[in-house]
């Protein structure tokens, strides 16, 4: 059973370190779960006047305004099959500050009408943001994002990226650290960088059948439009 990632990446997955291509190589039929823990360097996040991109983000754990340096970390990724028989992986993020724990999540389906990954921002699945992939020098996976969608009951519409984020992420291995690295940044074509961070973690997996995936790891509604 292939991942939505060997799916979408077709022969270009094998040019993938080997821990990266072990790292997306499972999918719900598996059963088993990746979870990394480890610490991001730095947090942050741009100037004032980005705030309210960012404090509208933690209504539904979509990004958040704090920021700081050696942040513990936890990453969680889960493969189930959706109630509308789509394979999905989630993309639960923890990030420990001294006073509370922020969350970024966000679940992943291959599109086969868009023939691209599409990843569905927060906690509702109100936002669906199409995902290019590519394979990078040192064998990492870049994501970078493009159109967005918002969905909400009636309301189906384009989202401006007047008013959004572009990210791009790059994940990798480190034989000589031994361990995941990742680097995330943010950013709008007019208020400039938003939000990022950048650190490393190291894996473990536990063996989850779907219907034992945490409560917590799942969205409270799926979406159908993509």
């Amino acid at each position: 059973m292939e991942s939505i990632y060997q799916q979408q990446l077709g022969p270009e997955f094998q040019k993938l370190h080997p821990r990266i291509q072990e790292r997306l190589a499972f999918a719900s039929g598996h059963q088993r779960a990746f979870i990394g823990e480890g610490t991001m360097e730095r947090v942050w996040h741009g100037p004032f006047y980005t705030q309210p991109f960012l404090r509208v983000g933690l209504l539904r754990n979509i990004m958040f305004p704090d920021a700081g340096q050696n942040i513990p970390f936890r990453i969680e990724n889960y493969a189930y099959v959706d109630p509308l028989g789509r394979e999905t992986v989630t993309w639960i993020r923890r990030f420990q500050f001294p006073k509370h724990t922020r969350c970024f999540d966000a679940t992943m389906i291959r599109s086969q009408q868009r023939n691209r990954i599409v990843d569905y921002l927060g906690t509702h699945q109100h936002l669906a943001v199409d995902i290019d992939l590519a394979v990078t020098a040192r064998g990492g996976l870049q994501l970078r994002s493009g159109e967005q969608r918002f969905y909400e009951g009636l309301l189906n519409f384009r989202f401006p990226m007047l008013f959004s984020g572009l990210a791009e992420v790059e994940e990798w291995y480190d034989d000589e650290a031994g361990c995941y690295r990742i680097q995330v940044e943010v950013s709008n074509k007019i208020f400039g960088k938003l939000f990022g961070y950048h650190g490393s973690f190291q894996p473990r997996w536990e063996t989850v059948a779907p219907t034992a995936i945490p409560e917590y790891a799942l969205p409270r509604r799926h979406e159908r439009r993509e």
